[in-house]
């Protein structure tokens, strides 16, 4: 079996560079690796022309087939439809979902050109994994060549319901592509029943458990809730610490004693900065004695300037923090600090390591790894508590953190509270428990699971996610799971899942936003419709 890896982005290692610890691009290289493979995908940058073939670059045992995008295709594959319309529908945000047909039609185009250039690398024995919104037609339009490999897609943010879902114009059309894949991954089980309640609702697909049909094809849909590289993120929260980096001493030496709270995102509307801000103002009015004694330290390196939401986003967060320093900061301490950059994995593993609280509260989100990476970087002996938005996947898994509403500004304040005031004992209790569960189910057992169930390698049964240890590990307060990161424990009974819909009221609110923005710009062709898979 050959492994073919299909992403948005491609980036092709220098020969000899290092790889750098941790992520999603390792874990895919590394079971390139393994099974020997081909990675395809755009190389981010443009071209005057289209690219009419790719040549595979040869790099151990992996082979890296990247292609060029012209600046049309940009602007209406991934600026238009990929991020303008697909990414705030697939995050509950349909009053800023910005749908054009010529950007859809851009987006099935480049799509099909994929397709095109994909099929004369594939193998008869390939297995193809197809990730995340940007390619949810491919698989459609390689089985319309004729392709009949197995292919999988993992969808790597969330699935909104079928009536938010439905708001898109030819959702209908768009959703049954998801039908060519033979497994398709979602980061819970709330996502997996969104998609098969859409298939069911719009295409009037069949359900037999995971497993849905619409046509000839079954297609299995099934949670595989991502994780990282927990001990590699742990070692480089130790070593961050110990080796005192200059970014750590800038950023945190102004603190002194003073305890900080730390949120680390892109900046995107669906983290929540803005309200995040706001509820950290709430708590220092709500809790005066903590003025002086705390800061936030919110890291918030800028993404898709292109696009305009983005840019009011920029401009939204600086005006909060200016006034809430303004308004409750003293001359010898500024209540919040906003960085707009990006720090290396090292320094944010120490950011975490020194923080008391970790604020991660998305307004939606897929999965949020900050929130693993976060407790991986704690100091067993002294932890800081997490906190989490209901919205974020992660606390499907996570419920021994403070879950939160991230939309009530209150109640992330008292959990800010909660937090800062936690006895020892339960913070370690929580920790361990924590650290235990994210560390039985890492990225290196996301892959070699998503990539069973597709091949067929293990039984059904063995694919869940591991049950998270029923007690706290014992008195040295280490961390309670050290076994390798593939390795699951012996699980006696399926774990109990934990029920955690989104709120009616956040659907309401999404469903409520104006829909305006649906249309078609002037002089703009009919659409083609996508393919439709076999």
């Amino acid at each position: 079996m050959r492994l073919v890896v299909v992403s948005n982005r491609v980036t092709m290692p220098e020969r000899g560079e290092k790889v750098a610890a941790g992520g999603l691009a390792v874990a895919l290289r590394s079971a390139l690796e393994k099974h020997g493979g081909l990675w395809f995908g755009w190389s981010g940058t443009t071209s005057a022309e289209p690219s009419s073939r790719v040549e595979p670059v040869r790099l151990g045992n992996v082979s890296y087939a990247v292609v060029d995008l012209t600046e049309a295709e940009r602007q209406s594959y991934y600026l238009g439809f990929s991020n303008r319309a697909l990414w705030p529908l697939m995050h509950y945000r349909l009053g800023l979902t910005d749908f054009d047909r010529s950007d859809y039609a851009g987006y099935l185009g480049v799509n099909r050109r994929f397709a095109k250039l994909l099929v004369p690398q594939l193998k008869p024995d390939d297995v193809i994994w197809i990730h995340d919104y940007h390619l949810i037609p491919l698989a459609a339009e390689l089985r319309r060549r004729g392709v009949t490999n197995r292919i999988g897609y993992f969808h790597h943010i969330p699935w909104p319901s079928a009536e938010v879902f439905g708001a898109l114009p030819f959702s209908a059309t768009l959703i049954s592509t998801m039908t060519a894949y033979d497994l398709v991954g979602m980061q819970t089980q709330t996502d997996a029943d969104n998609l098969i309640g859409g298939l069911v609702a719009l295409r009037g697909a069949h359900r037999d458990g995971e497993r849905v049909k619409a046509g000839p094809r079954e297609t299995v849909v099934r949670p595989f809730p991502i994780g990282i590289d927990v001990e590699s993120f742990r070692k480089l929260a130790v070593a961050s610490v110990r080796a005192a980096t200059q970014p750590i001493r800038a950023t945190t030496g102004p603190l002194g004693g003073r305890k900080l709270v730390i949120g680390v995102d892109r900046l995107d509307y669906s983290k929540g900065i803005v309200q995040r801000l706001e509820a950290f103002g709430q708590f220092l009015r709500s809790h005066p004695e903590h003025r002086g004694n705390v800061g936030l330290l919110q890291i918030a390196p800028p993404s898709r300037s292109d696009v305009p939401e983005y840019a009011e986003l920029d401009r939204q967060s600086d005006e909060v923090a200016g006034r809430l320093n303004a308004a409750l900061g003293e001359f010898d301490w500024t209540p919040i600090r906003v960085v707009k950059k990006a720090y290396s994995r090292s320094a944010l593993a120490g950011f975490y390591r020194r923080a008391q609280v970790g604020l991660v509260t998305p307004m939606r989100d897929g999965m949020n790894l900050v929130a693993k990476e976060y407790i991986a970087a704690q100091n067993p002996e002294d932890p800081g508590v997490l906190v989490l938005s209901r919205f974020a996947g992660a606390a499907h898994q996570m419920g021994e953190a403070l879950i939160v509403n991230p939309y009530d500004t209150h109640e992330v304040a008292e959990a800010i509270r909660t937090a800062l005031a936690m006895p020892q004992s339960e913070r370690v209790r929580r920790f361990e428990r924590l650290y235990a569960t994210i560390a039985a189910s890492d990225i290196g057992w996301w892959t070699s699971r998503y990539l069973a169930a597709l091949t067929g390698a293990e039984a059904a049964d063995k694919l869940a996610p591991p049950e998270p240890p029923r007690k706290a590990s014992g008195a040295t307060r280490k961390p309670a799971a050290r076994q390798r990161a593939t390795t699951r424990p012996a699980a006696k009974k399926p774990a109990a899942k934990t029920a955690i819909q989104p709120a009616q009221a956040a659907n309401d609110a999404a469903l409520g936003e104006k829909r305006g923005s649906f249309g078609q710009r002037a002089g703009s062709k009919p659409l083609p419709n996508a393919a439709s898979p076999r």
